[in-house]
């Protein structure tokens, strides 16, 4: 290797290796990003918190092995209200819940619309 060619190739190999280390070197928590331009996103849970600590939304499949569920808290992260599948089929539900979290009510497709016979 000629002179000429290990002032190329030396430099981009420790670019290289540097990058590498780089990327390996940031765990994902510490990672911080503030905006998103994205004409899709896909993932397998969203999670909205707000600055002191409690979740206010959650996107995802929360319930055991159920369909998509959306969870809505309130600023003390307690559950306020949840629209989701039910848990033995595909018809759609919307939870309601009182002040200490506890369920206290569901709105289903057979409410809104019955069967006809």
């Amino acid at each position: 290797m000629t002179s000429r060619e290990r002032w190329t190739v030396y430099p981009l190999l420790f670019l290289a290796i540097g990058l590498a280390l780089r990327a390996v070197s940031i765990p994902p928590s510490e990672l911080e990003v503030h905006v998103i331009d994205a004409d899709r996103v896909v993932c397998g849970e969203i999670v909205v918190k707000s600055a002191d600590g409690p979740t206010l939304i959650h996107v995802g499949r929360v319930k055991g092995d159920g369909g998509g569920r959306i969870e809505i808290s309130d600023h003390q992260g307690r559950e306020a209200m949840a629209i989701g599948t039910g848990p033995d089929g595909r018809d759609g539900i919307i939870e309601f819940f009182d002040t200490e979290g506890n369920s206290t009510g569901l709105l289903d497709a057979r409410v809104l619309s019955p069967a006809a016979p």
